[in-house]
Formats: C-alpha cells, structure tokens, sequence
C-alpha cells in the first residue's frame, strides 16, 4: 500500500511539474507575440557594440550574429509591405544567407563582420562575385532604406505609402542600383499598400499608434549611429561606391 501511494504521489508530482512548465511556455510564447519586431530589434541594437578601427580595436569589430538579426528584421519590414518587395526581400536574404555560411565556416574567427571584410580585402575577393564584403554593403544599404522609412513613417504617418517607400528608395538604394533594378523598383510601387494598413500590421495588438511612433522614433534614433558606424568601417574597406551590375 505505501509502495502504491508513493508511486501515484510520484505520478502527481511529475504531472504537475509537467503542467507547471507547459503553463510556462505558453506564457513565454506569449510574451514573444505581444513583443513586436521593432521591440525585438531595439533590444538588439541597445546591446550592440561596434568599435570604429583605431579605438579598442586594431580593425574595428562589428558583431557578425546580431547584425544578421538585424537585417531579418528587414524582412519582416519586407514582409509586410508586401509582395511587391519580393525581388528586394530575395536579394536581403541571399545576402544574409552568405554572411551566414562564412560565418558558420569558422565561428571563431567570423564572430567579428571587419575579420570577414579584412581577409577578402587581402585576398582580391571583396568586389568579386557573390563576395561577403558585397553582401554586407547591400544588406547595410537596405538598413538604411529601412530607417529611412521608418523616420517618415513616424512623422508623417498620413502620408501615401507609396511616397515614403519612393522617398527612402531615392535617397538609400537608387544611387546604387542599374536602370533595370530602378525600373523594377519604379513599378513595384504601384502595389504597395496603404500607410495605414502597413502602421496597422507593424502595431501588436495591445498597441495604439502612439506607442508605435514612440517605438519608431527610438529605433531610428539607434539605427544612425549605428549606421554611421558601418559605413565608417565599410569606407576604410573602400566599398562605398559598389553598384549593382
């Protein structure tokens, strides 16, 4: 009899234990839904540091995983504007794709973006073919189209959507980009969609649009330096001026 009321105590604990974590998870998945893409992608550019060549750092240091976590959140901008940006979302994924497989070639040495940049600058290799330093000048180049939007977007949220995604392209992507990804470009804006739709799927539900612009604002405001600091190391690399073919 004791053998048998241990047994099912046993069995109640470890059901309840169970239950107390399925109870748990539930409440973390939670919170990761409420928590929007732009809360995630604050916090993670709040923890970044990047450390510009001379300071602490002979090279300078750009942490490889969490600017990749940051351009994914340019897909889920993407994303949300529509399919209208399918051919730009494609490239921003390839791009990120190849900054993943050098990185994942040796995590020890690929931790740091400026080491990936550094060894292909040495090599010849950084304006050749589907080259890293490449990817990471036009994944840097769609974070600032992204920022761009997104300050707009936060000031003027009445404007046509069509306007803001043409103005951040202007001043971001186009002077970059042939006749043919311009023109590609030019039509794609035709479909985007309304202002007030994409600020509606940007908000989580428990929030209204004045803690979406707050949100909106403070991420820009990190986005520049940030930014700043990129295209300052980008430049020691002499990258700037790539175009597109």
């Amino acid at each position: 009899m004791i053998y048998i009321y241990m047994y099912n105590l046993h069995c109640r604990t470890k059901r309840g234990l169970r239950e107390k974590e399925e109870t748990k998870m539930k409440s973390t998945r939670r919170e990761v839904e409420k928590r929007s893409e732009i809360g995630s992608v604050i916090e993670e550019l709040s923890m970044m540091t990047i450390v510009k060549p001379g300071e602490k750092h002979e090279s300078g240091y750009i942490p490889t995983k969490p600017f990749l976590s940051v351009c994914y959140f340019v897909l889920q901008v993407l994303d949300k504007i529509g399919p209208t940006m399918a051919v730009l979302r494609q490239d921003v994924y390839q791009n990120i794709k190849t900054l993943e497989l050098m990185h994942e070639s040796n995590t020890s040495v690929n931790l740091n973006l400026v080491e990936i940049l550094k060894s292909e600058a040495k090599e010849g290799n950084a304006r050749k073919g589907s080259s890293c330093s490449k990817a990471m000048v036009w994944l840097t180049r769609t974070l600032d189209f992204t920022s761009s939007l997104l300050q707009t977007l936060a000031k003027d949220p009445e404007k046509r959507m069509e306007q803001v995604v043409e103005e951040a392209y202007e001043v971001t992507l186009k002077p970059w980009h042939g006749w043919i990804s311009s023109a590609a470009f030019r039509v794609a804006l035709r479909l985007v969609p309304e202002s007030k739709t994409f600020i509606n799927i940007l908000k989580t539900e428990e929030e209204n649009y004045d803690i979406l612009k707050e949100k909106m604002q403070m991420l820009v405001s990190l986005f520049v330096p940030f930014l700043e600091d990129v295209h300052c190391i980008l430049r020691l690399y002499n990258l700037e001026n790539i175009k597109s073919t």
